[in-house]
């Protein structure tokens, strides 16, 4: 059981509940509907049909008249004609500066709860209300995704939708992690996680300097890459023994050539782009350079190869899909071209964004991510702070999307160990303490014995766990052994527990038999006999032996 099995970064390992959604095309064009392929819980897959309805499309359309930094796409259902009212009341007095804020809030709110009462309806919030239960009882968090596979919904900033008045909007809960995802894709390769974040950071072209000088331009773009720079490598821990450590290397303007040659000499797991960038039917276009663009597809490829897991782009309208005529084009965002080609999460902007809210966000996202939050934890995290610097009737919270493949569970770098009370008297070595010798050990003829070292032991199929252990119905993050303190006697027996994180649960045998956990802890003892993962898996004892005095 020493040799590691290749395992995929799995999301099965964690509550998920995903939702699809899409447009009935057999039936009227205002006809969706909305099925929940994974759930927690067996009773959870259900199928919904909703009718995107006049209150949704006005709500809609009102919120990007005040909103959107660009021109009002194509919106479902609504005739492009149809301009809103921006009404407050019914005085038609023209509205003051704290009524116009008052207004926007109460506008944003409004999107927030229309979409939340529209995509989570009957079957599919009862879905939702099961899912959290279950998540609540497991005191873990939930994951969210949602496909949706209308490209005209895209534009649609699922990211607001808000349960009740109060509630936080759901892209800023942390106890419900939210992105957006597809199933048309291919599994996603195990590429092991990382120590440290290595980054590589992409200066391109900035569009707003085309009118200046060449020296003046090369400047502020070199004056810009170092604020980036310093930005991603700040840190604000105060715990050395936390800290990870954080390369940043810079391109600046760098032909696709030179781009491709550094990605492919280097393993980087971020590849952060700053620049101007378009929309286009192949994933948009990037200007590395004045005259040198990369696409979408192009990039793709090199990243993928060169398994880059985190792709983030500071440029403007990268999650938007390119439109042809008044028909939005299916999949050609950036951020959808890299996920379908096997990026693990990429991070995008919906519209515009300001340079000081970009930066700001960068800032904490980066340092979430340094504190080994996952991903969509991270992009949460730094969500809240830009919300708090720039409020709520303000769009810049609003603009970052996540996309996240569903084998994609957001770790980056390896978890820290968890905070277990030490053992009394525990040297650290040899899974000795005072009085006890604490072990893991295997009933067959071979009978190898791995002890647990400062009370706390992983098991799983990853090599990064202290067992390791390579059956198919294994997770990559099983399980953990870890001490508790129970009581304050030095002499008293180690009070230890096993806690299962994974897909297929964990099998003891009580004297009820063989009995299974999933997501749950239990109580060992010594001669606790114990599988993972499947009733044949191979058999394990758990052991406490006092130490005999020499």
């Amino acid at each position: 059981m020493t040799a590691s099995m290749s395992s995929s970064m799995s999301s099965s390992e964690s509550l998920c509940l995903w939702l699809a959604l899409d447009r009935l095309t057999a039936a009227d064009p205002e006809h969706y509907a909305i099925w929940v392929l994974k759930s927690p819980y067996p009773g959870g897959h259900v199928h919904h049909d909703r009718i995107w309805n006049h209150t949704l499309s006005q709500a809609w359309q009102t919120w990007q008249s005040m909103f959107s930094l660009r021109g009002l796409p194509q919106v479902p259902h609504v005739p492009s004609a149809y301009v809103p009212q921006l009404m407050l009341d019914d005085s038609g007095d023209t509205p003051s500066a704290s009524q116009t804020n008052s207004y926007s809030s109460r506008l944003m709110q409004h999107l927030g709860l229309n979409l939340w009462q529209w995509l989570f309806d009957g079957p599919v919030q009862s879905s939702l209300d099961h899912s959290c239960g279950i998540a609540q009882g497991q005191s873990t968090v939930m994951r969210l995704r949602l496909e949706i596979r209308d490209p005209e919904l895209i534009s649609v900033p699922w990211e607001i939708m808000q349960a009740q008045p109060g509630r936080p909007a759901v892209a800023l809960n942390q106890q419900i992690l939210f992105s957006r995802t597809t199933s048309d894709v291919d599994p996603l390769a195990d590429w092991g996680l990382d120590n440290g974040l290595k980054i590589l950071l992409v200066v391109g072209h900035d569009d707003s300097s085309a009118t200046e000088d060449r020296a003046a331009s090369t400047l502020s773009l070199e004056r810009e890459a170092e604020l980036l720079k310093n930005i991603l490598e700040s840190r604000t821990d105060s715990k050395p023994g936390r800290r990870v450590v954080r390369q940043v290397d810079v391109l600046l303007q760098p032909s696709p050539a030179e781009l491709v040659k550094h990605l492919e000499r280097s393993r980087y797991n971020v590849f952060f782009y700053a620049g101007h960038g378009i929309p286009a039917p192949d994933g948009g276009l990037l200007f590395l350079q004045p005259n040198a663009t990369l696409n979408g597809t192009e990039l793709a490829q090199v990243l993928t190869r060169c398994r880059v897991k985190l792709a983030v782009f500071n440029t403007c309208w990268g999650a938007q899909p390119e439109r042809s005529g008044q028909q939005a084009i299916p999949r050609s965002s950036l951020a959808e071209v890299l996920l379908h080609h096997g990026v693990p999460a990429v991070l995008a902007m919906r519209d515009s964004i300001a340079d000081e809210e970009a930066l700001s966000f960068i800032q904490e996202f980066s340092q979430a991510l340094a504190a080994r939050k996952p991903v969509d934890e991270a992009v949460a995290i730094a969500r809240q702070h830009l919300l708090t610097l720039y409020k709520f009737n303000q769009p810049a919270w609003t603009l970052p999307v996540l996309y996240m493949h569903p084998d994609f569970d957001g770790e980056l770098l390896t978890p820290m160990p968890t905070d277990i009370t030490r053992l009394p008297g525990d040297s650290g070595l040899g899974g000795r303490t005072a009085a006890h010798t604490i072990s893991i050990r295997e009933l067959s003829k071979n009978g190898k014995v791995w002890p647990i070292y400062r009370g706390l032991m992983r098991v799983g199929r990853l090599p990064d766990n202290d067992l390791v252990i390579s059956e198919p119905w294994v997770s990559s993050k099983h399980a953990e052994i870890f001490y508790r303190r129970a009581a304050p006697e030095e002499t008293a027996e180690p009070t230890y527990f096993l806690r299962d994180f994974s897909r297929y649960g964990t099998y003891y045998l009580s004297s009820k038999g063989w009995q299974q956990i999933h997501r749950q802890e239990v109580p060992l003892t010594s001669g606790t006999q114990l599988r993972f993962g499947s009733s044949d898996g191979c058999l394990l004892e758990f052991i406490i032996e006092p130490i005999t005095p020499t």
